[in-house]
């Protein structure tokens, strides 16, 4: 959910991927963190109203692909509850947060709002959207519905080798779930899940079931270190299953994992 950009835009400089020039920045400052550019105009004029500075160290942004980076950043703070439901964010502070224009941040916020996680607010900026209950339980049943007859499928055809080269990524779910991270567990989790339903060939199929799973990741319902591990340990007993071909159980822990999702 990451690194400083740098120095002032110039000749062969990508738009977006450094930070306005400082004499910008300043007369910015003195005029309500007005902003120069019109690369988003719904989310032009946003100030800060006395926004409090978001609390932590200012992480470091590199300067190669910094939207990306910026959206990874915000992805994960929605994921950890950094960035509370409900909240209203400026692209100007979140950018001072990462120590970059509010260029990048304003257009990893439209990306964002494009995935339904936050809503354009005009002349303010952008508010974390508050999801509830039956939204999550929605997109757990869609999930189920898309990967569960996938995973039974597969349970059945793909041999237990291939499984077995699954192993590195569900170890790799159950560390960062020990770690307690959510956002670190996320990540972990999606991958593991992608590379499950990979082993189909449908591209399609793995990018829209990539995109629901991380739309069910925040805000975060079940928190802690016990959930995570006990979320991961059931990536090692699926992985276990498959590797057996044993499809009853393979249906009854992906059953059982999307309604824990739920």
């Amino acid at each position: 959910m990451k690194q400083s950009a740098q120095g002032s835009a110039g000749a062969g400089t990508p738009p977006g991927e450094t930070r306005v020039p400082v004499q910008a920045r300043v007369a910015d400052a003195l005029d309500g963190f007005r902003e120069r550019d019109t690369a988003v105009p719904a989310a032009r004029g946003e100030h800060t109203h006395g926004e409090r500075p978001i609390p932590g160290a200012r992480p470091a942004v590199q300067r190669s692909s910094v939207r990306g980076q910026i959206l990874d950043a915000l992805r994960a703070a929605l994921v950890t509850g950094e960035l509370r439901p409900g909240e209203v964010y400026s692209a100007p502070v979140l950018g001072d947060r990462f120590g970059v224009s509010a260029t990048p941040v304003r257009e990893a916020m439209q990306q964002l709002a494009l995935e339904g996680a936050v809503e354009v607010v005009p002349n303010r900026g952008f508010r974390v959207v508050e999801r509830g209950a039956r939204e999550l339980a929605e997109l757990a049943e869609v999930r189920a519905l898309i990967e569960v007859p996938v995973m039974l499928r597969l349970a059945r055809t793909v041999p237990g080798e291939r499984w077995a080269e699954l192993r590195p990524l569900a170890e790799e779910t159950a560390r960062t779930a020990a770690s307690g991270c959510p956002a670190a567990y996320a990540e972990s989790d999606r991958a593991f899940h992608r590379a499950l339903l990979a082993l189909s060939g449908n591209e399609q199929l793995v990018r829209i079931a990539s995109d629901l799973h991380r739309r069910a990741q925040w805000p975060p319902v079940r928190q802690g270190r016990a959930y995570l591990v006990a979320d991961a340990a059931e990536h090692m007993a699926l992985l276990d299953a498959l590797i057996a071909r044993d499809v009853d159980v393979v249906r009854a822990l992906v059953t059982e994992h999307f309604a824990g999702a739920s």
